[in-house]
C-alpha cells in the first residue's frame, strides 16, 4: 500500500471521522503545529544524554500523538483524550525542574546546542497553543488540551535551563541581585 492516495491533491484532508476539510482549516493548522513540535522534540532528544530526560520527552511525544488524534476528531468522542491527571503530572514535572534549577534573572536562551533545540521546541509549543486557542474560540477543544500545551512550554523552558545549569553554561541577561 502506498502513502500516495491523491485524495489531498485538491487541498482537502480527512479528519478521523472521515469528514473532508480544507488543509488550511484551523483544526488542521492546530494539529499540524503539534506535529511540528513533536518532530522538533525528536531532534532535541538526540542531544540529551540523561536517560531520564529522554524518557520524559518520549512520554510527552506519546501524549502529543494522542493530542493530534483528539484535535483531528471533530464529531465523535476521542477514545484516549488528554486527561487532568496528565496535566497534573506535567505541572509536577515543571515544579521539580524549578526546584532543581532556581532561576536568577532573565535568561539568554540557547547557551548549549541542546538547550537551543529545546528553546525552539518551547517556541513551537507556544505557537501550537496559539493555534489551539484559535480553534477553541470557534469549536470545542478540551480544557485538558489547552492546559497541557500551556504547561508544556514551561517544561521545555525549564528543561533547557536545567541542562544549561548542569553544564555550567546558563547565561543571564541581567542576574537578580
Amino acid at each position: 500500500m502506498s502513502i500516495i492516495t491523491k485524495r489531498g491533491d485538491q487541498g482537502k484532508t480527512s479528519l478521523s471521522g472521515g469528514e473532508r476539510i480544507w488543509k488550511d482549516n484551523q483544526r488542521v493548522i492546530a494539529y499540524g503545529t503539534v506535529d511540528e513540535l513533536d518532530t522538533f522534540i525528536s531532534d532535541a532528544k538526540h542531544l540529551i544524554t540523561n536517560k531520564n530526560y529522554v524518557q520524559l520527552l518520549e512520554d510527552i511525544q506519546k501524549i502529543l500523538s494522542r493530542m493530534m488524534g483528539e484535535l483531528a476528531t471533530k464529531n465523535k468522542a476521542y477514545p484516549e483524550p488528554i486527561t487532568a491527571e496528565e496535566v497534573k503530572k506535567l505541572n509536577e514535572q515543571v515544579q521539580a525542574l524549578e526546584e532543581q534549577t532556581p532561576l536568577n534573572g532573565f535568561v539568554i536562551p540557547g547557551s548549549l546546542p541542546v538547550s537551543a533545540r529545546l528553546d525552539i521546541c518551547r517556541t513551537v509549543a507556544r505557537r501550537a497553543e496559539r493555534e489551539i486557542v484559535a480553534l477553541a474560540r470557534k469549536e470545542r477543544v478540551s480544557r485538558e488540551i489547552l492546559q497541557y500545551i500551556n504547561r508544556l512550554s514551561d517544561l521545555l523552558f525549564m528543561l533547557a535551563r536545567t541542562l544549561e545549569e548542569e553544564a555550567g553554561a546558563i547565561k543571564y541577561l541581567k542576574p537578580n541581585k
